[in-house]
């Protein structure tokens, strides 16, 4: 008898490993190699996943190697601009045909029996053409690479083997409203201020990918020290710290989520005004979205709305994720003199296994942005986030730790709980759409990313 697609090997089903009563998520999956080859073909096969910035790949045949979950892609640019991804096999015998991580070229040739394909997949031939090598069963047009679905949003290059599914901009549902306010906001755009970081974390892909869906409270206790040193010291730490949680958080039926801090007290601190007695074109120069200057505040007008400029000078998505293992940081920093910084990473959590995941760190900045400004930024963004940032160091070391905590038989059937839920509705006078809820941050977004997860891996196709 054929077991239920849903039903794991020991008779478990994937539904019950989530307990939508309590909001309770069963540790054991964060472990489970059985799970983690099923979110390979239900999730990572099936969802949009981004791979990079078209700003890696600005000539035509350059090329990177990316990962979409376990399969290894090559994304490159062809000759009339266009950005392509491929699977990094060999058609021929299954052979990884591009070995380097990055570089330029017009055609990619398999090591192995040489077989080559042109940089957006297709197939170019075979050696000894008389010999006719790839046979004559099929023709050279079946023989290409198998090619990803491609988009470009604010530069950033997404991909999904998912051809006929949803469409980007219904991935991102009213989620988008906001992630325009980051990723969509200036006349020149953004590019990557290098190569991305990348770092082994021996820990399961979801407790990064989950935390990435705006949970505050752990900032509270394993980011404390960020009320406490340096720049960011302030009196009564501990307090202060919590004061900052205070804002809107963002929630997405597609596990989507956005935290957004209340920018009134850096307002204060900075003008002794308060925000009412400012313009939307005065609080915006003197707090310019991270990343931005008071030079450049006016190209927003030219690429958002008035409601969306509202939100930016008055509580601005800072942190949060997409589905399902990205995260981003546009992150005020202060100055010892007082004033602001701007800082922009996005980090993507790719599964290498149920125990292993592989961190990847870009750092953004705007292209138009003055030199020296950007290498302050850059300096300072890579001091406090990625593999030599402070804040990550304290979450790589409780990643490892759950997973571990996954793997004991008693373990394995504890809970992670996600009960703390808002009782409050949006901010008055919010003009973005979504699932909004106003005050301290709670557990909401995290609940919404597991039951994405959940209706993804029990999906009938």
């Amino acid at each position: 008898m054929s077991r239920n697609k849903n039903e794991l090997a020991d008779g478990t089903n994937i539904a019950d490993l989530v307990r939508i009563d309590t909001r309770e998520v069963q540790m054991r999956t964060l472990e489970d190699r059985e799970i983690y080859e099923l979110e390979q073909e239900r999730l990572f096969g099936k969802t949009w996943l981004m791979l990079g910035h078209e700003s890696e790949i600005p000539n035509s045949n350059d090329f990177v190697l990316r990962y979409m979950g376990d399969d290894s892609v090559i994304v490159t640019r062809t000759k009339d601009g266009e950005v392509h991804v491929s699977l990094n096999v060999c058609p021929h015998r299954g052979m990884k045909i591009c070995t380097t991580e990055a570089g330029n070229s017009p055609v990619h040739t398999c090591i192995y029996h040489g077989w080559a394909f042109r940089s957006n997949g297709d197939f170019l031939g075979s050696p000894i053409e008389k010999e006719c090598m790839h046979g004559k069963i099929m023709e050279k047009e079946e023989l290409g690479l198998r090619k990803a679905r491609v988009t470009l949003y604010g530069g950033l290059i997404f991909a999904t083997w998912n051809l006929e599914g949803e469409s980007f901009d219904e991935f991102l549902g009213d989620a988008k409203w906001y992630y325009d306010l980051m990723f969509c906001r200036s006349d020149a755009g953004m590019e990557v201020a290098g190569p991305p970081q990348r770092f082994i974390v021996r820990a399961n892909w979801k407790t990064a990918g989950e935390q990435s869906a705006a949970d505050g409270f752990h900032t509270l206790m394993l980011h404390r020290w960020l009320g406490e040193v340096g720049n960011y010291k302030k009196e009564g730490a501990g307090s202060d710290l919590a004061e900052e949680m205070y804002g809107a958080e963002v929630s997405s039926p597609h596990g989507h989520a956005l935290r957004c801090i209340d920018l009134a007290r850096k307002i204060r601190r900075l003008t002794g005004k308060e925000p009412s007695e400012l313009s939307l074109e005065e609080k915006l120069r003197i707090l310019p979205p991270p990343g931005m200057t008071a030079e450049t505040v006016d190209q927003l007008k030219n690429n958002l709305t008035d409601d969306q400029m509202e939100v930016l000078a008055w509580m601005p998505p800072q942190v949060g994720g997409m589905f399902p293992n990205i995260v981003f940081a546009f992150i005020y920093i202060p100055q010892p003199d007082g004033t602001v910084i701007g800082s922009m990473a996005l980090h993507t959590y790719v599964p290498k296994g149920p125990d292993k995941l592989e961190f990847m760190n870009w750092v953004l900045v705007e292209k138009d942005t003055p030199p020296e400004l950007k290498e302050q930024m850059v300096k300072q963004t890579l001091n406090l986030l990625g593999t030599s940032g402070m804040v990550e160091q304290d979450d790589s070391d409780t990643w490892p730790q759950m997973t571990i905590s996954a793997k004991g038989p008693q373990g394995s059937k504890s809970t992670m709980k996600y009960q703390a839920i808002y009782e409050t509705s949006k901010p008055k006078g919010w003009p973005g759409p979504g699932i909004v809820n106003e005050g301290f941050t709670k557990d909401d977004t995290q609940w919404h990313w597991w039951l994405y997860w959940l209706e993804l891996m029990t999906a009938e196709k």
